[in-house]
């Protein structure tokens, strides 16, 4: 009986067909994209037991850089590349990089759960956090009790990201209107750390991912000039209407008509997959629409595999 059991598994195995994908699978970049990676490549060795993501989540700032050097072939990113680091890459290598959306994101301005305050105007917004006040504020706003707020402690305490990080840069260009940011803002190298700050200071005020939010912050809706508020909802920033939404990326070095790496396809595949696509609900983040689905897979499609 155990001869017989043992021919009829060594007789299954040989019809399973053989999992080729394996290899090593580095990214770097973005704190903001890390919850994401890792889900996606705990999924990824589900599905392909020899293949095993190591992500190194150490800013937005440094996929351009490992991606230019060669240490990489995947970079995350919460911000668009740069001309200055695309061109460095282009210099280094003599093609662009692939740039691929992957899912969609948004800034909160966030405060104390117990804060009062119901919303803010850009030009308020860019009046605390800004020196330089280039959206139009004619003076500084460091006091709550300015804005009309009564609190323990009427001085603003400003909490944000570090400048290696991508967040750090969208905010100071759309909130502050490409601004410099105060001095005594204290910088934090992630949204959580940002999040957990201003719910432990009733004076705080910060601003972090839309997904890392928790009961002891809330979120302050944005007025624009006509006085309407306009708050992160998952469709505003589907379609960009919010505007601190952001889309996040991964950057692939592939020349073109080079052969996609099995461990970099299959990757791909899951993370524009509906499973792939339902982690970055899960997560707190804004699926892609249809549309733009479409075109990375489309894109993906194209690409010849490896031999």
């Amino acid at each position: 009986m155990a001869l017989l059991l043992g021919g009829l598994l060594t007789l299954l195995s040989a019809r399973l067909p053989a999992d080729d994908v394996v290899g090593p699978l580095g990214a770097v970049g973005s704190d903001t994209l890390a919850g994401l990676m890792l889900r996606w490549g705990e999924l990824l060795t589900e599905r392909h037991p020899g293949v095993r993501l190591q992500f190194q989540a150490s800013g937005s700032a440094s996929a351009p850089a490992a991606l230019a050097a060669g240490t990489t072939r995947l970079g995350a990113m919460s911000r668009p590349m740069n001309e200055v680091e695309r061109g460095t890459f282009i210099e280094r290598h003599g093609y662009p990089p692939v740039e691929l959306e992957v899912a969609r994101d948004a800034l909160a301005v966030i405060v104390h759960r117990h804060n009062p305050l119901k919303s803010l105007s850009r030009r308020e917004l860019d009046a605390i956090f800004s020196e330089s006040r280039r959206c139009g504020a004619e003076r500084p706003i460091e006091r709550w009790s300015q804005l009309g707020v009564t609190l323990p402690g009427d001085r603003i305490v400003l909490h944000g990201r570090n400048v290696a990080s991508g967040t750090h840069d969208l905010f100071r260009m759309r909130a502050l209107c490409g601004g410099s940011y105060r001095v005594r803002l204290n910088e934090h190298p992630g949204s959580a750390a940002v999040v957990a700050a201003v719910a432990a200071e009733p004076s705080a005020i910060g601003f972090a991912g839309l997904n890392h939010l928790t009961t002891g912050v809330k979120a302050l809706p944005r007025r624009d000039a006509t006085g309407e508020a306009a708050s992160p909802t998952p469709q505003a920033v589907r379609r960009g209407d919010y505007s601190l939404s952001r889309a996040l990326y991964l950057y692939l070095n592939l020349p073109p008509g080079g052969a996609l790496p099995g461990p970099e396809r299959a990757f791909l595949e899951l993370v524009f997959s509906p499973l792939g696509q339902s982690v970055v609900e899960e997560l707190g983040f804004v699926d892609l629409t249809e549309a733009s689905l479409a075109r990375q897979r489309e894109w993906l499609a194209s690409q010849p595999p490896a031999e």
